[in-house]
């Protein structure tokens, strides 16, 4: 299967090389990560008057959020590594199917449309700017981004058992109702997703990045495509794997990893690990033992809801790696990060970086993420009316 991108795989590993030596060397490295399972679109636990309870490694119980949303501290690195080192992400130029100016005729006030209504919508319920980003990877993640996951239909991506728990929809199809009273047939729902997530971005304290236009939206939604995106009981391996098939790299795996700075994962995704991890009738021994007990206290039930980052979850950062060096990856996917010597040291590289670092590399992750285009999507692609259907259908 073809992708559209700009910059070669040699080019791109000239590039890298020398910063992963560089990074056994000397703690540096290039880029961070994210896949999927998490639940950033849970019912706030402020919906019943209280924060979210948090982990506090001094006293192993359960307790509210200071007013800085930091209840459990880890001490700084005052040897981070000088970032002097090249990134990707002035040279990630655009597919000739993608343009920066795409709306600047047509729909000149596109962008600030998608922002305007993004604003409203994480104001009035802070957990959807972490659904927006998820829906963006579920999204992009089968048959390129081409907003397949919007459509609603029996037996479509929506419908799966993976797709349940997502959330956001309202948000785009809201967006899209007003873009239709401004540029009728002119601006697509792939489009108006990619710039909600990385708006939702930046409400969140996390990067700013440009968003390239152009994209059309599919035709074809299938209900069994879904299983393909990755749950949070996968190995680094098929990870790895499935980001190629991607057209992405192991770095963009451990930076977009990085997404689960924020957000929530439902306790079902992960009690396998808290009481008979691989049949052994115990607790996964990559768990850090006090941080398994809270989460055993936590989740009590499947249906509850844990952060992802039990030591800064209202803030976009780099602790999410500080976490991971601890053990206290939430999901197994998240931990294996720092267990496989293929990962490891990007992990390491990202957690002792100023989270500024982070916040660029991931900018160059999600751009790299939303020009993932199938050509077979693209060519029999429209502008679909209505986010969550075909054109056809009206």
């Amino acid at each position: 299967m073809k992708y559209y991108f700009s910059i070669s795989f040699g080019f791109l590993l000239i590039l890298v090389l020398p910063l992963i030596l560089a990074s056994a060397q000397n703690g540096k490295y290039e880029r961070a990560a994210y896949h999927d399972s998490y639940e950033g679109a849970a019912q706030d636990d402020q919906d019943q008057g209280q924060g979210p309870a948090t982990y506090d490694k001094n006293d192993d119980k359960e307790s509210e959020p200071e007013q800085n949303g930091q209840n459990y501290e880890q001490d700084g690195d005052d040897n981070a590594p000088s970032l002097d080192t090249p990134t990707l992400l002035d040279n990630l130029a655009s597919d000739d199917l993608l343009s920066f100016g795409y709306y600047s005729k047509s729909c000149p006030k596109a962008e600030s449309i998608i922002n305007k209504y993004v604003t409203k919508w994480v104001e009035e319920d802070r957990t959807l700017a972490a659904s927006l980003l998820r829906l963006h990877f579920h999204d992009c993640a089968v048959h390129g981004c081409d907003g397949s996951i919007l459509l609603n239909h029996e037996g479509s991506e929506r419908t799966a058992e993976a797709s349940k728990s997502l959330r956001g929809f309202e948000v785009i199809d809201d967006i899209k109702a007003e873009m239709e009273k401004e540029c009728p047939r002119t601006v697509s729902c792939a489009d108006i997703l990619t710039a909600a997530s990385r708006d939702a971005t930046v409400l969140l304290g996390g990067p700013y990045w440009d968003v390239p236009y152009g994209r059309k939206d599919g035709k074809v939604s299938v209900e069994k495509d879904a299983e393909l995106v990755p749950m949070g009981r996968e190995n680094i391996t098929t990870l790895i794997e499935f980001y190629q098939s991607n057209g992405l790299n192991v770095i963009d795996l451990v930076v977009l990893s990085g997404a689960h700075t924020i957000g929530r994962a439902t306790c079902g995704s992960l009690q396998f690990r808290l009481y008979n991890y691989a049949g052994t009738g115990r607790q996964d021994e990559s768990l850090d033992s006090r941080y398994a007990n809270f989460l055993k206290r936590k989740c009590r039930w499947a249906s509850e809801y844990v952060d992802l980052d039990a030591t800064t979850p209202q803030t976009f950062d780099n602790v999410y790696y500080k976490n991971l060096q601890a053990k206290m990856g939430l999901l197994l996917t998240d931990q294996s990060l720092y267990s496989d010597p293929r990962t490891s040291p990007i992990v390491d590289a990202l957690a002792d970086a100023p989270s500024e670092f982070f916040n660029h590399q991931f900018a160059v992750s999600m751009t790299r993420l939303g020009n993932i285009l199938v050509p077979a999507a693209q060519d029999g692609g429209e502008i679909r009316t209505k986010c969550y259907s075909v054109n056809s259908n009206y």
